[in-house]
């Protein structure tokens, strides 16, 4: 028999919290450095907008974290790999392009909108699977 308490039930849902606080936090500091950036510039005005979507964005990391503790919910990790792909395409292709003057790959921004929209789709799925305990 093993002492060890069991706590592998619980490592999926710390793991995403911890994911999801570090990626909140990456968010939003590039977000703040972006709007500094344009505020204090003649940039591009896809900085700015990048710069909104990463900080409007951050606060869902956050959310879909503490929902992991406290509901399993299958849609929740999906979310979140689509929400990242989303910002590094959408985001990535702004700043890029206020930067660079280059793109990402051609469509890169109208992908990553849509697999925003995929996260926030399947953050509303997976409200609809939730069951009271």
């Amino acid at each position: 028999m093993n002492s060890q308490p069991d706590h592998s039930s619980k490592a999926p849902t710390a793991n995403l919290l911890r994911i999801s606080m570090f990626l909140a936090g990456l968010s939003g500091a590039t977000g703040v450095v972006c709007l500094a950036l344009s505020a204090h510039s003649s940039a591009s005005p896809l900085l700015e907008t990048a710069a909104q979507v990463l900080l409007f964005h951050a606060p869902a990391y956050l959310g879909l974290g503490v929902l992991a503790q406290v509901r399993r919910i299958l849609l929740l990790p999906i979310a979140l790999l689509l929400l990242t792909s989303g910002l590094c395409l959408f985001c990535g292709d702004l700043l890029l392009r206020s930067f660079a003057d280059v793109r990402l790959f051609p469509m890169a921004a109208p992908t990553g909108g849509f697999l925003l929209i995929l996260s926030w789709l399947s953050v509303a799925l997976g409200a609809l699977r939730v069951r009271p305990k």
